[in-house]
């Protein structure tokens, strides 16, 4: 069912790599590709199951896919850039920047900072709580092509009061990435598409690399998006997933700066070193962006022990430890990992972000690319 890419070295740490991808296979994913990029100058490729299900046809090699919140790492080295050239401070008030966007059932942008939005310690309802739609299958196929903006989603995320006074606990919140781009057009005058394709994503090669905007479509090679929406009897244990539908085209506006962008493994991997290799960010900044607190209990029993920093996240494994941001988005899950020391890193991209397990097979306790990563990350 798999097929290896790669050359002849560490041949254990492709198998156990291929054996990992092939096991997700029985969780539910349609296909899956890996790419691990070592600190030897070498790639290890492996890929399991399906692009199409239908034409019976692998992911392809140099796919590219949707990689939801991992935009998110992105976004905050974007504003990390901006602090550096100090046009503005991770204290700065959210208000001062967007005065009044962040009032309203409690929310005040005069009592949250730039580092709160990124830290994910702002308080702010996600504003996908206002757009439920999109998680049944009637309402996203009604408005998978709808443009949602910035300013929209920070608005309907001000009809709801805040999770918790700002600094004082964490919550994941959408609405802070939303918020991370506005503030970098009110900073540069320019899109935060702009700024991040002219600071990241061209100067690193990404040549793969796409800031979309509302354009539905992926170029280039890549797998058909699957998603299954839960059903009517739904349990925290259950989603009660219907079937799969064809989820590839959409606009991708609702995730913004949050979670727009598409890439390739490669791409990823070249951003990744790049990042904790100290060549995107100033050393200051990249210290307060591995600046840590701890995650939410619900959120660390998906990574155990796990930390999030500004736009990233830290991952204990069973070789001390792992930089890393995954993303979910409509028919696409991503998961990454790099080296403390910035030398090993793995992207992991399957073609759907709602796995049904095969009946008998159990839900993993923990992250389902967990094993893949750990064993990319941590082998020979």
């Amino acid at each position: 069912m798999g097929t290896t890419a790669g050359t002849s070295f560490q041949a254990g740490t492709r198998h156990a790599m291929q054996a990992d991808a092939d096991k997700l296979l029985r969780q539910g994913a349609p296909g899956v590709l890996a790419e691990l990029s070592t600190g030897r100058g070498t790639t290890i490729k492996v890929r399991s199951g399906y692009g199409d299900v239908d034409r019976k046809t692998p992911v392809p090699w140099d796919a590219r896919f949707r990689i939801g919140s991992f935009t998110k790492t992105y976004v905050s080295a974007t504003v990390l850039q901006l602090v550096g050239e100090r046009k503005l401070s991770l204290d700065d008030t959210v208000d001062h920047w967007l005065r009044g966007v962040v009032q309203g059932n409690g929310n005040d942008g005069k009592k949250i900072t730039v580092r709160q939005l990124l830290q994910h310690t702002s308080g702010l309802t996600d504003y996908l709580a206002g757009y439920t739609w999109y998680f049944s299958q009637e309402g996203f196929e009604q408005h998978r092509f709808d443009t949602v903006t910035a300013e929209q989603a920070v608005a309907t995320a001000m009809t709801f009061p805040p999770q918790f006074a700002p600094g004082t606990s964490w919550s994941y919140s959408n609405t802070n990435y939303q918020l991370a781009g506005l503030i970098i057009k009110a900073v540069t005058g320019h899109d935060w598409r702009t700024e991040v394709r002219n600071r990241i994503v061209k100067p690193l090669g990404l040549r793969h690399t796409y800031l979309p905007a509302a354009n539905p479509d992926i170029p280039g090679p890549h797998a058909v998006g699957y998603e299954r929406f839960s059903g009517p009897d739904a349990t925290e244990d259950d989603p009660d997933y219907g079937p799969a539908i064809d989820a590839t085209r959409q606009n991708p506006t609702w995730g913004g700066a949050a979670g727009e962008m598409i890439s390739t493994g490669a791409d990823s991997n070249t951003f990744l070193k790049a990042l904790i290799g100290g060549r995107v960010l100033k050393p200051a900044q990249l210290a307060e962006m591995q600046r840590t607190v701890p995650v939410s209990p619900e959120f660390a029993t998906n990574w155990p022990g796990a930390r999030y920093g500004l736009g990233l996240m830290w991952v204990p494994n069973d070789c001390g430890g792992a930089w890393a941001h995954g993303g979910d988005i409509m028919g696409f899950k991503t998961r990454n990992g790099i080296s403390a020391d910035g030398k090993r890193s793995v992207i992991v991209s399957i073609n759907t972000d709602s796995l049904q397990p095969d009946p008998g097979v159990s839900r993993p306790t923990v992250d389902i690319a967990t094993d893949l990563i750990n064993d990319a990350l941590c082998g020979a």
